[in-house]
């Protein structure tokens, strides 16, 4: 006898995202281990990464409701998968991130200040790939990301991300709390979200500066 795990379309697509949810940690896991083994290239691994990390954000704001702990959701499932707890979780960017940050750290530039960035810029994006269009969803994300840019002392006053930042937070404030952005409009702001941040990845120092 066949037993159904759901009773209809809503809840299958739940233990559809749980699966994927399930499938991210366990590969950032291998990823993890792969990396600390030098079993794979540095540059593969933080291109992986963050494609891991940016799917685990969006899932688990998807799933925030049916799973508030990822934690939670860890231990019940018996994963024992603490890099990825870690990287997921707690880091939010890779290693090498990390590492760059840390080697080029002075003043205000830290690896954590790197790792707000990355986790603005990855959030913003997301956000606007969920449909989260209106002016007062769009305008703190964008704050949050042109302030954290500016605690970077690498990055220099007319920087991409921060000119571009600005240009669109002046354009939000003249607009009401609850327009939305047009379908061309959020386009261009995530095109303009991801052109930045390639540039503000390439900025970081490497390792070896």
């Amino acid at each position: 006898m066949e037993v159904k795990l759901w009773n209809d379309k809503r809840e299958r697509e739940m233990y559809d995202n749980f699966a994927e949810l399930y499938a991210i940690i366990k590969a950032t896991e291998k990823l993890e281990k792969a990396y600390v083994r030098d079993i794979i290239p540095s540059a593969d691994y933080e291109i992986e990464c963050q494609k891991l990390i940016a799917h685990f954000k969006t899932l688990s704001s998807t799933l925030k409701d049916t799973v508030p702990s990822i934690e939670r959701f860890h231990d019940t499932y018996k994963m024992d998968c603490p890099a990825a707890m870690n990287r997921l979780i707690v880091s939010g960017v890779p290693a090498t991130v990390e590492h760059r940050a840390a080697a080029a750290a002075s003043g205000v530039t830290s690896a954590a200040i790197v790792a707000e960035c990355v986790q603005n810029f990855i959030t913003a994006m997301d956000s606007l790939k969920l449909n989260m269009t209106a002016v007062d969803q769009v305008f703190p994300l964008l704050s949050d990301l042109s302030g954290s840019l500016n605690k970077l002392s690498i990055l220099p006053p007319d920087f991409e991300g921060k000119t571009k930042m600005k240009e669109w937070i002046g354009r939000l404030a003249k607009m009401g709390a609850a327009d939305e952005l047009t379908e061309q409009q959020a386009r261009q702001l995530h095109f303009d979200l991801e052109s930045s941040y390639n540039s503000f990845m390439a900025a970081l120092p490497t390792s070896g500066a």
